[in-house]
Parts: structure tokens; sequence; C-alpha cells
């Protein structure tokens, strides 16, 4: 099946009665973990990002606190996953001082883990990523966003 492009589909959804829209939007949730996650972001999370950021710090750092650190292995999985959910929240909020400051707790995360991640190339590299995607987006921040971003940007290097 051929899905239908953004424009047809926003023309019929504009066509479509709140009662219908609501039943398509339930119904979509039901799919996909996703889909519910990024509907129950703009139902609840959207208008209060500072707590959506804290709760995701939350969630962050209780799953850092979980890693196994017994093997180089189990550490780069456990650190792989978090990204993974991290970059699927970042894509939930359209902003991004949202994106700068969950990558910067990640990352400050990441160095506290011991073992150090510096005798760990592959997880030493993908610190480094991280830290060249937060150097990308700063620039398209407000100054003043930039400089405080900048000086925490610092103390991780």
């Amino acid at each position: 099946m051929k899905a239908a492009s953004v424009k047809d589909l926003k023309k019929e959804l504009q066509q479509r009665s709140p009662y219908e829209l609501v039943a398509l939007c339930l119904r979509l949730s039901k799919f996909k973990k996703e889909n519910k996650e990024l509907l129950s972001y703009l139902l609840f999370d959207a208008d209060d990002e500072d707590t959506f950021i804290r709760r995701t710090e939350a969630e962050m750092l209780e799953q850092f606190s979980a890693i196994n650190t017994k093997s180089q292995l189990f550490i780069k999985k456990g650190v792989s996953k978090i990204l993974r959910g991290v970059k699927t929240t970042i894509r939930y909020s359209t902003k991004k001082e949202t994106e700068v400051e969950l990558l910067l707790f990640f990352c400050a995360q990441m160095k506290a883990i011991r073992p150090s991640i510096k005798r760990i190339t592959v997880l030493q590299n993908l610190y480094d990523r991280q830290l060249d995607r937060i150097r990308k987006v700063i620039p398209l921040l407000h100054e003043d966003l930039q400089h405080d971003y900048s000086v925490e940007l610092e103390q991780l290097l």
C-alpha cells in the first residue's frame, strides 16, 4: 500500500469532523509506540518544555545507573540504547534548546561512566559525534543561549 502525500492527508483531515479526528488519532496511537509517545508529548508536554526535559533527564539518569559495567560490550549496548531513546525524544520536540540540553546531559552522564569511556574507542567516537552535533546546533540558538551552552560544552571537552 502506498502512503498518501502530506498535502493529501491534510486536505482529507480538514474535511473530517472532530469526532472522526479523535477516532483516527486513537487508532493511529495503537499501531506504533512512537505514535503514542508523540501524541502524549503533543497533548501533555509540549506546553511545558522544561518539565519534559527534566523528566527525560531523570529517565536517562536511571538508565545510566542500570548499565552493566562489567564488560565493554554491555556498556556500549547500554549507552547506544539510551542514545536511541534520546534521539527519538528529541524528534518529538522541535525546539533546538531541548536538543542541546538533552545531548549535553547525555554527554555529561557518558563522561561520568566508570570505567572511563576514553579506553573504549567505540564509546569515545560516539561521545565525540554527539559533541559535534551539539556544536552544529548551538549557532542556531539565541545569542544568550549560545554563550551558556558553549560554556557547558567547553566543560565537557
